[in-house]
């Protein structure tokens, strides 16, 4: 006789692709010097996410905006998961306002590669937005870089 296994309660879209917080807290972190190289890695890439963002949100109006701000959610989430630490988001979240900084000052030419406009606007704003929320998600330890946390 075959013992059929009672199924699996579906879990929501959120918790299948972030996993829950419990899963998360009990994910082994990588060694120290991994995480230095993650976190280096991870500040170039959130500068090349707003610098190629910054010309996608401008190229194809409005779905530009939603691509290049998906690229950076994805870019200061994967940080965050990779190293698992909340600098881990907050590294890339530095180049990415240390590029656009750059970006939003005008040329001497007098060319802008960030003008005053909604999807420029809302680029900058959402952005900001997704670094804050994922330098706040829970993690396996603090903002140092492999600081043991308080225990749970």
């Amino acid at each position: 006789m075959s013992r059929s296994a009672a199924p699996s309660p579906r879990r929501p879209l959120p918790a299948v692709v972030l996993g829950t917080r419990e899963e998360r807290l009990a994910e082994a972190q990588p060694p120290r010097v991994a995480r230095l190289a993650a976190y280096v890695l991870f500040f170039l890439l959130g500068v090349a996410v707003s610098v190629c963002g910054s010309f996608v949100q401008a190229l194809w109006p409005p779905v530009g905006v939603l691509l290049a701000l998906a690229a950076t959610a994805a870019t200061f989430y994967g940080g965050l998961r990779v190293t698992g630490t909340r600098l881990g988001a907050g590294v890339p979240a530095a180049g990415w306002f240390l590029a656009m900084l750059l970006l939003i000052v005008p040329r001497a030419e007098g060319d802008n590669v960030l003008w005053s406009n909604a999807t420029s606007l809302a680029w900058l704003f959402a952005g900001s937005v997704l670094g804050v929320i994922c330098a706040t998600l829970p993690t396996r330890t603090s903002w140092f870089p492999g600081a043991p946390g308080p225990t749970r």
